[in-house]
């Protein structure tokens, strides 16, 4: 892990605001689901993706394929393609 070197303090009510930069550098908006994780005595906030998510675009549709592990959807299949 990379220290950022900013430190939050968490609010009464547990919360805790990722400051703009962060929020800005891995695309996170306020409608963005985030998963969170523990690592020994670490918690991690990551962008949540379910399993069967398109590994292009992140939508979740029926028709999907999977191809070296990850999910494609039909339309980024048809963009990859061509047809």
């Amino acid at each position: 892990m990379i220290s950022t070197g900013i430190v939050r303090h968490i609010d009464s009510l547990g919360r805790v605001v990722l400051p703009k930069e962060l929020r800005r550098t891995f695309g996170i908006t306020a409608d963005t689901p985030l998963e969170i994780l523990t690592e020994g005595d670490a918690i991690l906030l990551r962008k949540y993706r379910p399993a069967d998510a398109c590994a292009l675009c992140g939508e979740v549709v029926p028709g999907s394929v999977q191809l070296h592990g990850k999910f494609v959807c039909p339309a980024c299949r048809q963009a990859l393609t061509g047809k």
